[in-house]
């Protein structure tokens, strides 16, 4: 029996780029100078900066999949109960907390690991529904909480790590003593009419082109052009850590984490409408947080994300704490001690509140 699909001309095309990105991921390997081994050495030559001992490792979850990890242990701090817990954004990976983790592991436990699809962790297929997709997201989250032996942590997330902070307290609000939220994404729900035409037409026309392909496969689609890409079209964050490093290093270490398989850059992609709005936004839903789990939202003055999300919340929840520093989105980056100063304030805070109870 022959089966005729009856699917329409954009099931089709959609048919088409998903075969057509598929052949592209097989191939890209051989393209671009990237491997697993290389972003091993890019992220040991980031951590070399760190001066606090502490360890690393895979932990294993389900299904054969597991989640790279640093910690500073609690042996350090015998009398700290709440650990902090690290969580990057898009694109994004342990090494880029490096200005960070001395600082705040110096009162306390500090975990920092890739999240599931990024960096050194494993690099599955999600589900490309976008509830599916946030769900493989916060429970390998969780199976690795279980792992670690943590019963409560401070749950900090930057950009696509905030979002999913979010969701993870929303399901799991015994394990979050401090929901912090720094520069989240996906909070705001896509607007109605949006300013579509205040665009630049070039951008809409790469847009529309791109749309079917994930949000950095350009850097891979370069190929052998991929590391100097990098250096010219994100020079910025030499500037940043121009403190710790003045050679490449990290460059090197921001392509190596984007040259590898595309696999949570795709379920960010599934999550997500045209130029960026969230499918399911959390500020729709953030008010689920339980109330005696406080929220900080952290935002830069001169970042692209809107701070009107914190502001939002704190109608709900007028003790929400929303701090504004004069730094891009890259907050933790851009003033490193004036974060580092800011989270230590809310982490003691915390523990003295806990103390109080």
């Amino acid at each position: 029996m022959v089966f005729v699909c009856a699917c329409s001309p954009v099931c089709l095309l959609s048919s088409v780029f998903s075969d057509f990105s598929s052949w592209i991921a097989n191939w890209l390997p051989s393209w671009c100078p990237t491997s697993p081994t290389q972003l091993k050495d890019a992220e040991e030559k980031m951590l070399k900066v760190v001066s606090r001992p502490y360890s690393r490792q895979h932990i294993c979850i389900s299904n054969g999949n597991y989640l790279w990890t640093i910690a500073f242990s609690t042996h350090l701090h015998p009398n700290s109960s709440m650990p902090l817990v690290l969580l990057h954004g898009l694109g994004g990976g342990i090494g880029l907390w490096i200005q960070n983790l001395d600082a705040l592991s110096s009162c306390g436990p500090v975990y920092a690991l890739d999240l599931l699809g990024f960096g050194r962790s494993s690099r599955p297929q999600f589900s490309t529904d976008p509830e599916g997709a946030e769900e493989d997201f916060v429970s390998a989250l969780e199976e690795w909480r279980q792992k670690v032996g943590l019963e409560e942590m401070v749950l900090l997330g930057h950009n696509l790590g905030g979002y999913l902070s979010a969701a993870y307290t929303l399901k799991y609000p015994n394990r979050v003593r401090h929901l912090l939220l720094v520069e989240p994404w996906g909070f705001p729900a896509r607007p109605d009419n949006p300013n579509h035409y205040s665009i630049p037409v070039w951008i809409r026309a790469i847009g529309a082109f791109m749309s079917p392909f994930n949000q950095l496969a350009g850097l891979r689609l370069a190929g052998p052009l991929g590391p100097m890409l990098v250096k010219t079209i994100r020079s910025d964050f030499k500037q940043k850590y121009s403190a710790v490093f003045n050679d490449d290093t990290v460059s090197d270490y921001i392509y190596h984490l984007n040259a590898q398989t595309p696999s949570g850059e795709t379920a960010f992609r599934n999550m997500t409408v045209p130029y960026g709005w969230a499918k399911r936004p959390m500020l729709e839903r953030i008010d689920g947080v339980r109330a005696d789990i406080p929220i900080s939202f952290i935002y830069g003055s001169r970042s692209s994300i809107d701070s009107n999300s914190g502001y939002e919340v704190k109608k709900t929840r007028p003790d929400a704490e929303i701090v504004i520093r004069g730094a891009g989105h890259y907050v933790y980056a851009d003033q490193p001690e004036d974060f580092n100063h800011t989270v230590l304030r809310i982490l003691a805070w915390t523990e003295q509140k806990s103390a109080d109870n």
